[in-house]
C-alpha cells in the first residue's frame, strides 16, 4: 500500500497505543509462567510473532473480543517446536525466543523475513554456546536462520552491550527458569539501557527477581513466573506517542492535540516529551492523568543523544527538517541495525524532499534552516518507524508526499493512518 499525504493541520485527541516492548515481554513472560492474562496488549505483526512462538513452545495465546490475551504457558520448560519458528520482521521476537529455545531439550530452527535475516545475532549465539547450548547461524555469519539446541543450565557469561540490549533481555528472561541462573558481564558500555530497565520492571511484575550488578546483570535460577492476581496490564507506548506528539509540534492548529494514555514508565522514549519541548513546542505533560497537550510553535534545531533512545531517531530527524537551524542526532551507530539502516534511510528520504543532511557513522545532522521541505515520492524501506516519520514530514511539505510500502505500520501502530485522518490529515491510500 502507498499513502499520499497532503499538507494538513491537526487537532483533536489521540490515544497512545499499547507498548510494543512491554507486550513482547509480557507475552513471553506469560509463556514462561503456567499462564496469565495480558490486558491492553498491542496486537501487531511483531507481537503476533512472539505469540506464535509461545504456541510452538507448547503454550497457547487466545485473543478475546475485548483484546485480552489469555495465555496458557509452558511453565518454564518449552517443548521442542514441531515447526520452524518464523519471527517475520520482529527482531525482538528473534532475540527473546532464541534464548527460550535454548531451554528446550532438542533443536529449534528460527528464521524471519529478508530484513530480519540481515540483522546481527552473533553475540547472543556466542553467549548461549558459552552457557552450554549449541547455537549456530546456518550461514556462519551470525545472522538467521539460526539453529539452537538445548537445554542450557545457566552460569556466567560475558557479552557486548553496544550491539543490542535485547541480548541481555533474552538471557535474563530465560535465566530465571534455569537451574543455575545467569550472571551477565558487559564487555562494553550498554546501549539502549532503558529497554533492559523495562525488562527488569516486567520481570518484577511477574514475580521474578533480576538485578543490576557491578559489571552487568544477574538473575537467580529456579524461579517461577506468576503476575499478581494472574494478570498484567501493558502501559502506553512512548515510541508510538512520539508520532502524534511530533505531529502536534509540527502542524497543530490553535486547539492543539491531546494525547491520552501517556503514563510514566521505565521507557527511555519518554525523552521525546522533553525533546519536543526543547525544540520550542508548547507541551504540557500531566503525569498523574497520563495526558500530554501539545501545540505548534516555531521549532529550533538542537543536539540529541539517542544512545538510549534509538527508536526516536526518525521522529527527531523529521522535527529537524521543519526546525530552524541544525538538529544533530548523535550516538546513533546502533540505529543502523534495526529493520533497516535508519540513519541512511532518513538521510536519503529527507534528501528527496529537499532537506540537506550530513550523515556520519554515528550521527545524522539535519540542516533544517538551509532547506525547504518539498513533497516527493519516498520509500518507507519496509520499516514502520521510517514510514510514520515521513508521514509527519508530509504534513509540512510543499506539495504531496507519497510513501511507498506504507502498510508496514502494522508492525507497531496498526491504526496509525486512521488516527491521522481523525486528527484532520488529508491522505489517500492506494493498493
Amino acid at each position: 500500500m502507498n499513502v499520499t499525504i497532503s499538507p494538513s493541520s491537526v487537532a483533536g485527541t489521540a490515544r497512545a497505543p499499547p507498548s510494543k516492548s512491554y507486550t513482547h515481554r509480557a507475552i513471553l513472560a506469560a509463556g514462561y509462567a503456567d499462564g496469565a492474562t495480558v490486558r491492553d496488549a498491542l496486537w501487531s505483526a511483531d507481537t503476533r510473532a512472539t505469540a506464535r512462538a509461545v504456541g510452538l513452545f507448547g503454550g497457547d495465546v487466545d485473543r478475546g473480543d475485548d483484546g485480552r490475551l489469555e495465555i496458557d504457558g509452558f511453565d518454564g520448560r518449552p517443548d521442542v517446536p514441531a515447526d520452524v519458528v518464523d519471527c517475520a520482521n520482529s527482531g525482538t521476537t528473534m532475540r527473546l525466543v532464541t534464548a527460550a529455545a535454548a531451554l528446550a531439550d532438542g533443536t529449534t530452527v528460527l528464521t524471519g523475513d529478508e530484513s530480519l535475516r540481515s540483522r546481527p545475532q552473533g553475540p547472543l549465539l556466542e553467549a548461549l554456546a558459552d552457557l552450554g547450548a549449541m547455537a549456530d547461524s546456518t550461514r556462519g555469519n551470525g545472522q538467521a536462520p539460526l539453529v539452537v539446541t538445548g537445554p542450557l543450565s545457566g552460569g556466567e557469561v560475558s557479552i557486548p552491550g553496544d550491539v543490542s540490549s535485547q541480548y541481555i533481555t533474552a538471557l535474563l528472561m530465560a535465566g530465571a527458569v534455569t537451574d543455575e541462573g545467569i550472571s551477565i558481564d558487559l564487555e562494553t558500555e550498554l546501549k539502549s539501557a532503558p529497554y533492559v530497565d523495562i525488562t527488569l520492571e516486567v520481570l518484577d511484575d511477574f514475580g521474578v527477581d533480576a538485578r543490576h550488578t557491578e559489571d552487568g546483570f544477574a538473575v537467580e535460577g529456579g524461579q517461577s513466573y506468576a503476575p499478581t492476581g494472574g494478570e498484567y496490564a501493558v502501559p502506553g507506548d512512548f515510541s508510538s506517542i512520539s508520532y502524534p506528539l511530533a505531529a502536534g509540534a509540527i502542524a497543530a492548529d490553535g486547539e492543539g492535540i491531546r494525547i491520552e494514555g501517556a503514563h510514566p514508565s521505565a521507557q527511555g522514549d519518554t525523552a521525546i516529551v522533553e525533546i519536543v519541548e526543547r525544540m520550542g513546542a508548547d507541551v504540557d505533560w500531566d503525569r498523574e492523568s497520563g495526558t500530554i497537550d501539545v501545540a505548534a510553535a516555531p521549532l529550533a534545531g538542537i543536539e540529541v543523544d539517542v544512545e538510549d533512545t534509538p527508536d526516536l531517531l526518525p521522529t527527531i530527524a523529521t522535527l529537524g527538517a521543519v526546525a530552524d537551524g541544525d538538529t544533530k542526532i548523535t550516538n546513533a551507530e546502533h540505529v543502523r541495525y534495526k529493520e533497516t539502516d535508519r540513519v541512511s534511510a532518513m538521510a536519503e528520504a529527507l534528501g528527496k524532499m529537499g532537506v540537506e543532511t550530513t550523515e556520519e557513522r554515528d550521527s545524522l545532522t539535519v540542516h533544517g534552516g538551509d532547506s525547504t521541505l518539498e513533497g516527493a515520492t519516498v520509500s518507507g524501506r519496509d520499516d514502520h518507524r521510517i514510514i510514520m516519520a515521513l508521514a509527519l514530514a508530509g504534513l509540512a511539505a510543499d506539495g504531496e508526499t507519497t510513501i511507498e510500502g506504507a502498510d508496514h505500520v502494522d508492525v507497531s501502530f496498526p491504526g496509525f493512518f486512521d488516527l491521522l485522518e481523525e486528527l484532520g490529515v488529508a491522505l489517500e491510500r492506494r493498493a
